[in-house]
């Protein structure tokens, strides 16, 4: 029975996580290429909001998810566009589009609160168990019988991997993020590249939110997001910078997440609001650690949150 219930929570930690490895990733692949954009949490809202009218309109989960897509991506765009193109602060610019998109999911969600998702919609999302794979005891049901938004997260945190450290157009990614005066004098297009990933962290973002709106939690509900966008920035720090490294960081932090639902009934005499507050103190745990590890390999990107002014080159 043991055995039972913790297949159980491991499974339910990944499901947990897998809105946080989107959001993670997705500004990863932002800080890469030099900017540290704070509005995650207002991405994932726009996503979400988006993504559940889209969904609960059309019924059509594929139209949702790129709808909350393109909500993180516009998103994202404001945010280039006063930091890349205005070369605004890039804290206070993130921050702004926190404020903005929480805001945008409250207008946008007024209307929404209480609505269900329809069962042929939710029934996209049924569990697929993949062969060989899932029947491995124990690894089997906990990694591969999933719906196929977190088969996604796997792929999209790998394949971001591989684009980042073993492609061409990786390589001038973290050339910008590094240094962008020596990648545009090497003929890299600095904005072209700061605008395309900026943009691609959005969308990514969005859809993290969305994964809360249309799967994990199919009810519109305010402050849908609870907070996790800002822990996704949290394990950006902790995960290096490395798409790999959030795989590991994202299950993590999903586990804290809902350990103190599971462990309800048990007879620990332990307030849940301990456990509520997890997996925050673990952020902020994580970030003293942080603050005192000097690993040049783990450090992050040179350049970051420094815009970049041709003419200084």
């Amino acid at each position: 029975m043991n055995e039972v219930l913790t297949v159980a929570f491991f499974k339910a930690a990944i499901i947990a996580g897998t809105p946080l490895l989107f959001a993670t990733v997705g500004e990863i692949i932002t800080e890469k290429v030099g900017n540290l954009n704070l509005g995650v949490e207002g991405m994932m809202l726009m996503g979400a909001v988006v993504g559940f009218q889209v969904g609960y309109t059309t019924n059509n989960p594929l139209l949702a998810f790129i709808a909350a897509a393109l909500a993180g991506a516009i998103g994202s765009l404001i945010y280039a566009f006063l930091a890349v193109s205005l070369r605004a602060n890039q804290v206070v610019t993130g921050l702004a589009l926190t404020t903005f998109g929480t805001g945008f999911a409250s207008f946008m969600g007024q209307g929404l609160v209480g609505l269900k998702m329809s069962e042929q919609f939710s029934a996209s999302f049924q569990k697929i168990k993949i062969p060989f794979l899932g029947d491995i005891p124990g690894i089997g049901e906990v990694f591969f019988n999933h719906d196929i938004l977190v088969y996604f997260g796997y792929v999209t945190a790998i394949l971001l991997g591989l684009y980042i450290y073993k492609t061409r157009i990786g390589l001038n990614l973290r050339a910008v993020g590094e240094n962008p005066a020596a990648a545009d004098a090497a003929s890299v297009r600095i904005t072209a590249y700061k605008y395309t990933h900026i943009l691609l962290g959005g969308a990514l973002c969005g859809l993290g939110g969305a994964y809360l709106s249309l799967v994990q939690v199919p009810v519109w509900q305010e402050n849908i997001t609870a907070g996790r966008g800002w822990i996704a920035v949290a394990l950006v720090i902790f995960a290096s910078w490395s798409p790999y490294r959030a795989i590991l960081g994202s299950y993590l932090f999903g586990g804290l997440d809902i350990i103190g639902f599971r462990l309800q009934g048990t007879g620990l005499a332990i307030s849940t609001y301990i456990f509520d507050m997890a997996p925050y103190l673990m952020t902020i745990i994580i970030l003293v650690i942080v603050s005192f590890r000097k690993d040049r390999k783990n450090a992050p990107p040179k350049a970051l949150s420094e815009p970049y002014f041709r003419e200084e080159r």
